[in-house]
């Protein structure tokens, strides 16, 4: 149910006095001490009790958007329409951050609110003081009854409302007390979640309430509990969790670390992750939002000194591990959970690395053995979360979950461990490493480890089983595509500036899109693509559209390194010569020198699909893949190169663009 600070028939708003409706908002949540503020306030109230005379219906001032951690000045049901308003007194302007800002509550209503899927939504800007704009009143080519975001100031919100009113007379009138108790089911993104999750240790309000959220409080319940078992019982205990790609095993260790992070009493934990660009993302935006509230409360805080309160609570996992190289010390945390844990090093790639870059030429462990021995140095409990990802392998060197397996059997065979039943599956290939762990080691498996369900389109609970079925090339894509058609768009081009134009048009609001694409995909620089420039992770996923470093200018691309465990809105995947279907399946290839070599090695092979598994998988709310025509001249762009890959997406029911 969403909450407001006020709410009123419009009749009963019109025979009040202001500083009656004043005095409710402030009880109920806005104080209103600051002067300007409490202007905005009269301002409003009086503009709207000049211009509702001639109308019947219900208004509510302050309306919340949960996910957003916002509020919307005022929600206003009249007849079959619900007005989105935000006021903006004494603008002159209307400023693009301000318009995208009230279409973002629109769409966060139309996305996540019941009753908003299907009525129509009507986002208006009022910059008070701002020169009189024509009314053009378009609907969104998405045909989901939300109008684009109309501009109005003080003396034509009357007659732009009026105007509203009278181009969609059909329909029926909103029941107001219907809309307000509605369910409000919002998915939100790592990055929206983690926010949340850091400032207010919960996650409730801003997630849904069906079956993947139940799964998500299913999974984290089973972990608390095992952290008081262990505790209790000073037993050390590791769990893996599995899930569908999307399905929340970041949000589940984030949770966990946030749910130890106050408790003084010995049991902390901390939330590890070898995926750099995550990391940094994560921690650049808690910061950006921490400086944010301690400002809103007239304090100041660095830069500097915000990240470094941000990195107790999520750490780079290599930055933990040469703390306890260092140091021989226990850890401090009792818990520690390794998300992305299938891409923790061999023994082989870990001794290199301490060879050659840490002058270490001794070091005789895996990067799991070595993790594990670190919790291990606690006389009594410790427990380690393994977050496992099936089929998302992508660097050299990483080790998939059998590593841990085979470290518990063969290191710590005293360690209990709990296993997710799914862990056996195919796609994980570690059903040998269980069987041997199970010789000489405690092993409880438990379905409450495992997440089936996707969480980051909400629009797509399907997508990870189709993109499976494209990649293992199974004829059931084509069913599973017929389920999500209709919710989730995907369409194919040959043209990347056809793709461009597609991205553009369907984003709206401050909705992220941008080009990803396959670290292997060298010959797409006759698309201005180029792999090889590196680009700054964080700005191409924070900053806005003013920056040309971001992913809304489509100049960067990201390849499956700096968007793994991450999401856009919109995506757009171009696909290169590095991956070809063929009646054989699959063909993998690597550009070296002047040309495109077979890939023999089946690690490198299954990396690579891995690639395209993780490019496929990012988008919440629909893609569009780009597959070159490739050019008959150049050697390294033969149009066979690219024909058979399209046409086979093309017969799986993609539409073509």
């Amino acid at each position: 149910m969403l909450n407001y600070y006020y709410s009123d028939k419009i009749a009963d708003f019109l025979q009040k006095l202001p500083e009656t409706i004043i005095g409710e908002i402030s009880v109920n949540g806005r104080l209103g001490h600051i002067n300007t503020e409490l202007y905005a306030w009269e301002f409003q109230i009086k503009l709207l009790k000049e211009i509702l005379q001639k109308h019947e219906g219900h208004l509510f001032f302050e309306f919340s958007i949960p996910r957003m951690g916002k509020r919307v000045d005022c929600l206003l049901i009249i007849k079959n329409i619900v007005f989105v308003i935000e006021f903006k007194v004494g603008e002159k302007e209307f400023i693009n951050q301000n318009i995208e800002q009230v279409w973002d509550y629109a769409l966060d209503l139309k996305n996540f609110h019941n009753p908003s899927h299907k009525l129509l939504l009507v986002p208006i800007l009022v910059a008070t003081h701002a020169k009189t704009k024509k009314i053009e009143i378009i609907s969104s080519s998405h045909n989901d009854n939300l109008v684009n975001p109309l501009r109005a100031n003080a003396e034509n919100l009357e007659s732009t409302i009026n105007e509203v009113l009278s181009f969609f007379q059909e329909g029926d009138n909103i029941n107001s007390k219907n809309y307000i108790e509605g369910s409000y089911s919002p998915t939100p993104t790592i990055i929206e979640a983690a926010i949340s999750l850091y400032n207010n240790h919960n996650v409730e309000e801003i997630t849904r309430s069906d079956a993947g959220t139940t799964n998500l409080r299913v999974t984290t319940n089973y972990i608390s509990e095992t952290i008081e078992y262990s505790k209790n019982n000073n037993k050390k205990i590791i769990c893996f969790v599995t899930g569908v790609p999307g399905a929340g095993k970041t949000l589940v260790g984030l949770k966990v670390a946030t749910e130890h992070l106050d408790k003084e009493k010995g049991n902390t934990s901390v939330f590890l992750s070898g995926n750099k660009p995550l990391v940094d993302i994560l921690q650049e935006a808690l910061a950006r939002d921490k400086i944010i509230q301690v400002k809103s409360k007239g304090n100041k805080l660095t830069k500097k000194q915000a990240r470094e309160s941000v990195k107790a609570f999520i750490q780079i996992i290599h930055h933990y591990r040469d703390e306890y190289l260092r140091d021989p010390k226990a850890p401090y945390d009792h818990v520690a959970i390794f998300d992305e844990a299938q891409r923790a090093w061999t023994k082989e790639q870990t001794v290199k690395f301490m060879q050659q870059k840490k002058g270490i030429a001794n070091f005789q462990y895996s990067e799991p053995e070595f993790l594990i021995s670190c919790l291990n140095r606690h006389k009594d409990w410790a427990v380690v979360i393994c977050l496992v990802g099936g089929g998302q392998e992508i660097n050299t060197g990483e080790a998939g979950i059998s590593e841990w397996l085979g470290a518990i059997k063969n290191q710590f065979p005293d360690w209990e461990t709990r296993i997710s039943p799914n862990l056996f599956d195919t796609e994980y290939t570690a059903q040998a490493a269980i069987k041997d762990l199970k010789q000489n080691s405690e092993v409880v498996f438990n379905d409450s480890l495992h997440l089936g369900v996707s969480m980051r389109s909400f629009r797509a609970e399907y997508l990870s089983k189709l993109i499976k079925e494209i990649l293992d090339i199974d004829e059931n894509a084509k069913n599973t595509y017929s389920l999500l058609q209709d919710k989730y768009p995907i369409v194919l081009t040959r043209d990347i500036e056809i793709a461009k134009k597609w991205l553009k048009e369907k984003a709206r609001g401050s909705e992220r899109y941008g080009i990803v694409v396959s670290s292997q995909a060298y010959r797409l620089k006759p698309l201005a693509i180029d792999v090889k420039t590196q680009i700054n992770h964080v700005n191409w996923f924070l900053d806005g559209k003013d920056d040309i470093r971001s992913s809304f200018f489509l100049e960067d691309v990201a390849t499956e390194f700096q968007v793994q465990g991450l999401e856009l809105d919109w995506a757009c995947i171009t696909w290169d010569g590095d991956l070809r279907f063929t009646q054989d399946g699959w063909k993998s290839y690597s550009f070296v020198g002047t040309k495109w070599q077979n890939i023999h090695k089946d690690e490198r092979k299954k990396y690579l699909i891995n690639a395209y598994r993780v490019l496929l998988t990012r988008a919440r709310q629909g893609m569009v893949i780009v597959i070159p025509e490739g050019n008959k001249e150049d050697h390294t762009r033969q149009p066979e190169f690219y024909n058979s890959t399209f046409n086979y997406l093309k017969d799986i029911g993609f539409k073509t663009i």
